[in-house]
């Protein structure tokens, strides 16, 4: 594909609702250059939570924090119509759109890639043992070498961006 311009989202949830989101990142890529990033703790809907073992946010963390539509309008013109990106876009994809539904936010009808799906892609093409690798967030950096504070919304997101730049043309 050699996408060059994009933005890499991550969100985190406070609980099994997908419109729970308590934190998001997003890294900015234009002209196949990461140029700008974001990120922001969410007061989540419904406000309970069950995942902090996950990503370590609770409740006091995001209690004073601003709701999704505040936190959406400051990054939503930077996104502009420019696909969004995340490893494991289908979360990714269902979080925002139950966030929008919660709200009761007309959805922009954005477009996902999935580094998770162009990382398969990539190792299937690679020799042992690369081959069967395991495609998780945390074992494509090992294998490329990135940085990760894994289950923190703007480390995810930010080596999601350097993913998607590596495998562009798997996605």
């Amino acid at each position: 594909m050699g996408m060059l311009n994009f933005t890499a989202i991550d969100f985190e949830t406070a609980n099994c609702a997908r419109s729970s989101v308590c934190s998001v990142g997003a890294v900015f890529v234009r002209g196949g250059e990461i140029v700008d990033s974001f990120y922001s703790l969410i007061r989540p809907t419904p406000n309970f939570y069950t995942l902090s073992r996950v990503h370590g946010l609770c409740r006091s963390d995001t209690d004073a924090a601003c709701a999704f539509p505040d936190v959406w309008a400051e990054i939503s013109d930077k996104i502009g119509n420019f696909p969004l990106v995340a490893h494991f876009a289908a979360f990714d994809e269902s979080c925002l759109r139950a966030a929008f539904e919660a709200y009761e936010m007309p959805y922009p009808n954005y477009k996902f890639y999935c580094t998770c799906r162009g990382a398969r892609k990539y190792f299937s093409g690679q020799p042992e043992p690369f081959r069967q690798a395991n495609a998780t967030l945390d074992k494509v950096c090992e294998y490329f070498g990135f940085e990760l504070d894994h289950h923190h919304a703007l480390s995810d997101a930010t080596a999601c961006a350097q993913i998607a730049l590596k495998i562009k043309e798997y996605l």
